[in-house]
């Protein structure tokens, strides 16, 4: 396949459908379809491809949307709009349970929603909020879900915790999630998003810009050492940068792919660097083995400004080759990356400046 229809969110009111001929080397704008307000976070259904749920990243009360697709990227909806039940929804998913996860940066706190058997409407009864408690002194900040084996564990950034979240069998409160353990994580890292393989739980700290990698600990307050830590800051930064790491993507190995190298962004919020914010990509080596740890590969510089959202194409229509990513400042576009020398490095292919900021992506 050389054309793939992609969908982009980001802070405004519309969701855009790029279309990127690989063939061609082109990314064009197809369409924009009218959308609730802020929809920075879209994520697909786990099944069903014409299935996507948004964010409103809205403040005080941010709101979680469905929608539909075709193939080709046409949007309709949003077709139900549920309250997040707190402030600036920077982050959802849907789980294999049929459920989908809402977390409210700014106000601490989320909801799992049920949803109904088109998994277009939510049970807004059946999805209370849930509090993570903040640290002494400071504010709790979840900014991600990620579903582990019945288990959903939600990075806080303002409380350097993985909170993991279990479903209630009892009687009570049949299907309700709770918070039932955490995992520490280094005071004052920021840990942002997070990715599981090969247990091991490789978490993405925005304020030290740092990967680390750790054994996934046993359930529900367990605890393990981090194997190792690398920084993710590039080379060459210039006097008065600000980073923040912000995203991380671990694609699943293929023949073509066979390694599963490890792709970060970084997101300068500060004095801007000529060459943009650079994906570094890292490699996990020895696992197991006594001198297990990260390796740094290179570091791809974009010419983007603040890389939030990133994504990899999808593997059953050979998207799995192309990367594409966006800042959410400045004017850059987004731009559409070749996987080569193995997944080792990434080589432009398309960038488009219609749109000039997106923050999050789905590949049709």
């Amino acid at each position: 396949m050389v054309k793939f229809s992609i969908l982009a969110g980001g802070y405004n009111t519309f969701i855009a459908t790029y279309l990127f001929d690989s063939s061609a080397g082109t990314l064009d704008v197809a369409a924009k379809f009218p959308a609730g307000t802020n929809t920075s976070w879209i994520t697909p259904h786990p099944t069903n491809s014409s299935i996507f749920y948004a964010t409103n990243e809205l403040s005080p009360m941010g709101a979680l949307q469905s929608y539909t697709t075709t193939s080709d990227g046409v949007v309709s909806g949003p077709h139900d709009t549920v309250p997040s039940g707190g402030s600036d929804p920077a982050f959802t998913v849907a789980l294999s349970t049929g459920q989908v996860a809402i977390m409210n940066y700014d106000s601490g706190n989320g909801r799992i929603f049920p949803t109904d058997s088109t998994s277009l409407k939510f049970d807004n009864d059946s999805a209370p909020i849930i509090t993570f408690p903040p640290p002494v002194g400071g504010v709790s900040h979840p900014h991600m879900a990620y579903e582990y084996e019945g288990e959903v564990i939600v990075p806080d950034l303002g409380g350097d915790k993985l909170w993991r979240i279990t479903r209630d069998d009892g009687p009570a409160h049949p299907g309700d999630w709770n918070i039932t353990g955490l995992i520490p994580q280094p005071l004052g890292s920021g840990p942002r998003h997070m990715k599981i393989f090969g247990e091991r739980i490789f978490v993405i700290h925005e304020l030290a810009s740092t990967l680390t990698v750790q054994p996934i600990p046993a359930p529900p307050n367990g605890t393990s050492d981090i194997i190792d830590s690398k920084l993710i800051t590039p080379s060459g930064l210039p006097a008065g940068a600000a980073m923040a790491a912000a995203e991380i993507l671990i694609p699943n190995p293929t023949s073509k792919f066979p390694t599963p190298y490890i792709y970060v962004s970084n997101r300068n919020t500060g004095v801007q660097d000529p060459r943009g914010d650079a994906i570094a990509i890292f490699e996990h080596v020895n696992p197991g083995k006594p001198d297990e740890g990260l390796k740094l590969i290179t570091e791809v510089f974009t010419g983007l400004d603040q890389i939030r959202g990133m994504e990899i194409g999808l593997e059953r229509n050979g998207g799995d080759e192309f990367l594409i990513a966006a800042g959410v400042a400045g004017s850059a576009g987004a731009v559409v990356y070749q996987r080569v020398d193995g997944g080792r490095n990434l080589t432009e292919v398309a960038r488009n400046l219609d749109i000039p900021t997106r923050t999050t992506f789905i590949w049709l």
